[in-house]
């Protein structure tokens, strides 16, 4: 997809962070939107930003883990719009938890949105996409899909699984010769609520540092704008990159990807014993 101007684009999370600027960025762009979150209250904002501009926008509240309701509203937006060119799997929770200790319930939470989520949007929207003889999918994995972090477990294999998923698609649809394309994006730190609305732990909430909440310690760390990571993912999708990298963070973990897996693993452990240390 070389211009969006005039082009269909369904992203999911869209109340908020990343979601929300790659739809006010498409919006300025000329495309017209279908938009779905669970926070109705935000994603009414985002369509009202959206609607500032000469495009059709139209909203559902979609629990991305339920593949009817994905299903149903991949439907709905073709009916609504005549067609889908692009389609953003963006909605994504987190959740910072110890395996020993993490419950099978938050687990599956995660993985429901985070990893099932995206196959049933790709799923459902594939063959709208190919029917619309130009289209593009871009799934949202993560920095924590390239290295292994302690306490993110699930977020990992979330991450990995979508990485891993995408990438075979991208294989798949090349040797099909499909009208369509497909971008694997790693984020690294992006200023959005996510680690705010974060499930943590009891365990892992016990860990006091005195460095204050981990989400003010995520909002020091993240190096990255929302508007600037959708810009960053739209070129991508321009160029038709198979992963971007979007942060000079992710960057740098891409780099370390690429090391022993000792190297970084063992200064992660050393830095779990100094935490717990400090945290008693």
């Amino acid at each position: 997809m070389r211009s969006f101007t005039g082009k269909v684009a369904a992203i999911t999370g869209a109340g908020s962070g990343i979601g929300r600027a790659l739809a006010e960025e498409l919006a300025r762009r000329g495309t017209h939107l279908a938009l779905s979150d669970v926070d109705t209250d935000g994603l009414a904002t985002t369509v009202e930003r959206c609607s500032a501009h000469p495009v059709t926008v139209t909203s559902a509240r979609v629990d991305v883990a339920d593949r009817s309701a994905v299903e149903a509203w991949a439907d709905a937006v073709v009916a609504e719009h005549g067609t889908v060119n692009l389609v953003i799997n963006n909605a994504g929770v987190a959740l910072a938890a110890n395996i020993a200790s993490m419950s099978y319930e938050d687990f599956e939470w995660l993985m429901g949105i985070n990893f099932w989520g995206v196959v049933y949007g790709t799923k459902a929207f594939l063959p709208h996409l190919e029917a619309s003889g130009e289209g593009h999918i871009v799934n949202l994995s993560s920095v924590f899909g390239l290295v292994s972090i302690p306490t993110q477990s699930a977020y990992n294999a979330a991450k990995f699984a979508v990485r891993g998923f995408t990438d075979a698609l991208r294989i798949e649809l090349e040797g099909a010769g499909s009208p369509v394309s497909c971008t694997t994006v790693h984020p690294g730190g992006i200023k959005t609520n996510i680690a705010r609305s974060a499930r943590v732990d009891d365990e892992i909430a016990a860990l006091d540092t005195g460095d204050g909440a981990p989400s003010d310690a995520f909002d020091r760390a993240a190096l990255t704008t929302p508007e600037s990571a959708a810009r960053q993912i739209l070129t991508a999708v321009q160029r038709n990159r198979r992963r971007a990298l979007i942060g000079p963070d992710a960057v740098v973990i891409d780099l370390i990807s690429r090391l022993p897996a000792g190297l970084y693993q063992q200064a992660l452990a050393a830095g779990v014993r100094r935490m717990r240390r400090n945290g008693r």
